[in-house]
């Protein structure tokens, strides 16, 4: 960031009063930028003991399948988020169930949130997705999954067999390492 998106005037880093790390603040208005994580949201739709996942059709992961899955909008809750994201790569209604798996991913600045869903009539790709489709339990593409907090999503979710056993946290460090 170079210039501050209020004033226009030059942005520097330093530590702002009563803060303990590093912000943009404007040189002019000394308006503190806060760069914070965004949030992924999304949820694993159910229907007679099936998954439905979605084969990407834009990167990253091109051509790997995923849970319906995106970023957030502002305005929009948790659930509004995930039913919009599995309607936009799924063509899907979805009724929303519990919130089950959080996922921190350091270093991509992200937090991934999924509920478990079940799958109301029909789906097919939306203009994100090349396929949809169904998966039985054991039939999931495993090594061909987009990405690794849809994979601990869904091993998550085939743990739970169906019981309500919480919110399960999962940690990806993404930083790089020197």
């Amino acid at each position: 960031m170079n210039y501050c998106p209020e004033c226009g005037a030059n942005v520097k880093t330093k530590i702002p009063h009563g803060d303990n790390r590093e912000r943009y603040v404007c040189t002019k208005c000394e308006l503190v930028h806060y760069q914070n994580p965004k949030i992924v949201v999304g949820c694993i739709p159910e229907i007679d003991n099936k998954i439905l996942l979605c084969k990407r059709a834009i990167e990253p992961r091109y051509g790997f399948w995923t849970i319906p899955a995106g970023f957030m909008e502002l305005g929009e809750t948790l659930i509004q988020g995930a039913k919009r994201e599995t309607f936009e790569e799924a063509c899907a209604e979805v009724e929303i169930g519990n919130l089950f798996c959080i996922v921190d991913v350091i270093g991509a600045g992200q937090v991934h949130a999924f509920f478990k869903a079940k799958l109301i009539g029909n789906f097919s790709p939306g203009e994100e997705s090349l396929d949809t489709q169904l998966y039985k339990n054991d039939e999931i593409p495993w090594d061909e999954m987009a990405f690794e907090s849809g994979v601990f999503a869904l091993k998550m979710l085939l743990q739970d067999k169906g019981r309500d056993n919480g919110i399960h946290y999962h940690k990806i460090d993404r930083r790089k390492r020197s």
